[in-house]
């Protein structure tokens, strides 16, 4: 049996030949695979450590792939203490790992999260310590406007569910603000809009706090800015501002993204001072919009909202004085109109006093006739008297007069009747009138309590209220003193009382009333 002639065969990958052996039905190398590795004949493969085969791996596909443009979606992006940021890159069937270094990190325009859409540039290297290709990102950048739009509403969500751009957070601006604080680039045309707009309406003091606007840095600048502005002490060598512009001019979402950093629009919010957001045209919005506690659509606007129009101030005092002035004599006014129509309604004072004096006139007229005719009948009167009274019909008259006086019949007797029923009628009382003499009790051994005045008292706690005291006897009055407030001071008078009037003999005649005694001089107390 022969065995088969040997035939050299090239490997494409491998351009080593080998010798095929069917020594063995179970394989075609032309060694046996044994426990051991040993090189055979004119084998020039020598086997490679991983370590050679991980460099061989990497320099082949970083000079392969040493500069590459990726557009994919964000996953996993997470930054770690060194400052490093890891993510993924995906799309809907395969994925690779990137990684960006601290310094371009550091220079992103935006915030990387999951779920954007990106285009990262940069190159492909290997990661011998995971046998896995990843991408070192020098650059990225958002994948299109609408990936950006996407951020944006993202990140305008998640801060509107903290409460940031709530309504009742929003201030009301000052009227009149002393001091304005303008955040804007110095070298722009919008300060200068600005100022132009304030020296036109109301000249006011300005503070320009210069920033960037747009690029790397500006975002925190701004945010730097406007706390800056809110920290200034009241009263401080440079003076607090009463409102705070946000300005800048028109340009492309990209322009205009450092504006919709996070840390601006939480340096907006946070600010203690109300904020005029003026970014961009009037067709754009940015999240430091939402923030801010008024929105202007260009910096224009904002310097117009900032404040009012002095000319315009003057002109509603000119007016309100007006209308002060009219309120105050409109009551005059309407006073003298009354006043006037009031005096025409009246008649005139010759009209009234006419009528009066024709009054006057008649019953002038009618007492000179009425004292006339009155006369005249007195006088008759007189006259019929005077016929009357005649010597002899008087003297008729006194005769008939002494007669009807002595047929009259007057006795004493009518008159001593009348005389002794009056004193029957009065002797009761007459009796009973002594009893009741207030000084008749002192006859039997009582005493009369009064005070200096001489008022009587009838309680014990009226005479412990004096400082002294009387005692009226039967013959006499003694002054006493109240307890130990000293000595007593001395009666109104020491003359004794009278003694009661005796009953009349004859009840049939009334009894005289007592006389009052003289008073006599009393000794005072001699203690």
């Amino acid at each position: 049996m022969f065995a088969p002639a040997r035939a050299q065969k090239k490997d494409v990958h491998n351009p080593v030949p080998f010798n095929r052996s069917t020594d063995d039905d179970n394989t075609e190398y032309g060694r046996l695979e044994g426990l051991v590795a040993k090189e055979g004949a004119g084998d020039n493969a020598a086997p490679l450590s991983i370590t050679e085969i991980s460099a061989r791996l990497k320099r082949t596909v970083e000079d392969r792939f040493g500069y590459v443009r990726l557009r994919g979606e964000l996953s996993g992006v997470k930054r770690a203490a060194s400052g490093h940021l890891y993510c993924a890159l995906k799309d809907d069937k395969a994925v690779i790992d990137g990684v960006m270094w601290r310094g371009n990190a550091q220079r992103l325009a935006f915030r990387p999260e999951d779920g954007i859409e990106v285009v990262a540039a940069g190159k492909l290297t290997t990661y011998p310590g995971r046998s896995k290709y990843q991408i070192v990102i020098e650059s990225m950048e958002i994948a299109g406007e609408g990936a950006l739009l996407a951020l944006l509403e993202k990140l305008r969500a998640r801060l509107a569910a903290e409460g940031l751009f709530a309504p009742e957070r929003k201030r009301a601006l000052p009227f009149l603000p002393r001091t304005i604080g303008v955040v804007t680039s110095p070298t722009g045309a919008v300060i200068r809009d600005i100022l132009h707009r304030l020296a036109d309406r109301f000249p006011s003091e300005v503070l320009v706090w210069p920033v960037l606007v747009q690029g790397e840095g500006a975002a925190q600048q701004v945010a730097n800015a406007v706390r800056g502005f809110s920290d200034i002490a009241p009263g401080g060598p440079v003076p607090r501002p009463d409102l705070v512009i946000v300005a800048r001019g028109g340009g492309s979402i990209e322009d205009l993204w450092s504006f919709n950093e996070e840390v601006v629009v939480r340096a907006v919010a946070d600010c203690s001072i109300p904020v005029i957001s003026a970014v961009g045209h009037e067709t754009d919005t940015t999240l430091c919009d939402y923030a801010a506690d008024r929105r202007a659509p260009t910096p224009t606007a904002a310097a117009e909202m900032a404040v009012p129009v002095r000319r315009e101030l003057l002109g509603q005092l000119d007016e309100m004085g007006f209308r002060m002035r009219r309120c105050a004599l409109r009551p005059v006014t309407l006073g003298r109109e009354r006043l006037e129509a009031r005096v025409q309604r009246l008649p005139k004072p010759d009209a009234i006093l006419a009528m009066k004096a024709q009054a006057l006139d008649d019953l002038t007229d009618r007492l000179r006739r009425g004292l006339k005719d009155r006369a005249g009948r007195k006088r008759e009167h007189l006259g019929v008297a005077a016929a009357r009274l005649s010597l002899p019909l008087l003297q008729r008259q006194v005769v008939q007069a002494g007669k009807d006086l002595v047929g009259t019949g007057l006795e004493p007797r009518l008159l001593t009747r009348r005389w002794a029923q009056d004193r029957d009628r009065l002797a009761p009382f007459a009796r009973v009138l002594p009893q009741l003499n207030p000084r008749l009790p002192l006859e039997r051994g009582y005493a009369l309590v009064k005070t200096v005045d001489g008022k009587a008292l009838t309680t014990r706690a009226r005479a412990a209220a004096e400082t002294g005291l009387v005692l009226e006897f039967r013959d006499g009055e003694l002054a006493v003193a109240v307890g130990e407030s000293g000595p007593a001071p001395a009666p109104s008078s020491s003359a004794p009382s009278p003694a009661p009037a005796p009953a009349p003999k004859d009840s049939s005649k009334p009894a005289p009333a007592p006389r009052p005694k003289a008073e006599e001089p009393r000794q005072g107390d001699l203690f």
